[in-house]
């Protein structure tokens, strides 16, 4: 079931204007109020991810409803005519998102552009590090409010620990000033291990040296907060790391990623299995590597067409990831042809896990674009660990899957 927004907006044209742009471009239902008596009904009644809030309404002119719903616990993004200094000061102090003035289709925009970041911010951790009680409790609350998942600690040694735990950490918050491990050198001992692109530091601090900011930029940090700094530059900063990272694992991820199936393309491969390969031989750990090719392919493609050769090794592709760890390796090679290593096991456990996928493959059903019912099969070369090299071993599979082809295809063919 679609989670909820609720608007509340006594100008019922805007009120729609607004619902019709999340209709169109979020998966949101969509409720609206024109009074603070209203939105009491509505939020007696719903459980809302977000509420879009006017602050002059006929039963509540000075801003109460915003007050009422965060007393309920809901999240609030202000709506606003008001472009009084003062007054916008005053509503940025309560608990809420953002205040949005509302001017124009651009604000429209805003909104659903800010919608559609929270969401995305219920995805990444954030690691707020400062010896200050209040400080930490403060920026906790508003990284909360941003739907942010949060984790607070009180000096860099404690912080560098918690990253060891909690490896999915997007950003961290650090301070400077810090007993045991001050900020800078938290911020150089994370670069030893995080790139700028796995992992963003910003440092907020009450020095105002530029020369303090300067040193921190140089040594890794992505951005420089200085205290007391504003509701809005906090989070404008906070945001705009967030997004960068993003949109560089977004590059990164089109770049290793097959475009048809979402699995690990050849290229990625090829840069990062050999780390394993070589960890794995000097700890003496059984993988195995194996080289799948779905059988008469180009007479699948020739009897059913292309669309249907696709539907055909995205099948495939999901049998593969479906019945392998997390932590093997499954990739398209090209065509129809796949790689997969099987780490950390035995040469009969994996054996069995390889025979496992080509019965799945022989019995699995695929439907053309016309409703025919299309079957296949795939033939299946397993190299164990013995080769010295990695592309030793995958041509070792390569050998043995030729040895498959050439005795019928639609077995699994191991050194």
């Amino acid at each position: 079931m679609a989670e909820r927004i609720l608007i509340v907006e006594d100008n019922k044209t805007l009120a729609k204007l607004i619902a019709k742009k999340i209709g169109a471009e979020l998966d949101f239902e969509v409720d609206m109020a024109h009074s603070l008596s209203e939105t009491k009904l509505f939020l007696s009644r719903y459980n809302y991810f977000l509420t879009l809030l006017d602050i002059n309404l006929p039963d509540a002119p000075n801003g109460e409803v915003v007050d009422y719903v965060i007393e309920k616990k809901n999240h609030v993004i202000v709506l606003s005519g008001n472009i009084d200094k003062d007054f916008r000061n005053k509503m940025l102090k309560k608990n809420i998102i953002d205040y949005i003035n509302k001017s124009g289709v651009n604000d429209v925009n805003y909104i659903i552009q800010m919608i559609k970041r929270v969401q995305k911010n219920q995805n990444h951790k954030v690691l707020v590090v400062d010896d200050s009680l209040v400080f930490r409790k403060q920026m906790q609350s508003m990284l909360e409010n941003m739907f942010f998942k949060v984790i607070t600690v009180a000096h860099g040694e404690e912080a560098l620990g918690m990253l060891n735990a909690n490896p999915d950490i997007s950003l961290v918050l650090t301070d400077y000033h810090m007993p045991v491990l001050n900020g800078l050198e938290l911020t150089c001992e994370i670069r030893k291990n995080y790139t700028k692109n796995d992992l963003a530091v910003i440092v907020v601090s009450i020095d105002n040296d530029e020369e303090t900011t300067a040193l921190f930029l140089k040594n890794g940090a992505n951005d420089y907060i200085k205290k007391p700094f504003s509701k809005e530059e906090f989070s404008c900063r906070i945001n705009n790391s967030i997004e960068a990272l993003e949109n560089i694992h977004a590059i990164t991820n089109h770049a290793s990623r097959d475009f048809l199936t979402g699995l690990y393309n050849r290229r990625y491969f090829f840069s990062n299995m050999p780390a394993y390969f070589e960890k794995a031989m000097n700890e003496n750990e059984y993988f195995a590597i194996a080289m799948i090719n779905i059988d008469h392919f180009k007479k699948i493609n020739d009897t059913y067409g292309h669309d249907s050769g696709d539907k055909i090794i995205n099948t495939l592709a999901d049998i593969l990831r479906a019945n392998t760890n997390q932590n093997d390796m499954v990739s398209r090679f090209g065509g129809e042809e796949f790689c997969v290593v099987v780490k950390n096991t035995s040469k009969n456990s994996a054996l069995k896990i390889f025979e496992k996928l080509r019965e799945m493959a022989q019995n699995s059903t695929t439907l053309s674009d016309k409703g025919e019912v299309i079957k296949f099969t795939v033939s299946i070369g397993v190299a164990i660990n013995q080769e010295d090299t990695l592309e030793e071993s995958v041509n070792q599979a390569d050998m043995m899957l030729y040895n498959a082809k050439q005795n019928g295809r639609n077995q699994v063919v191991h050194n």
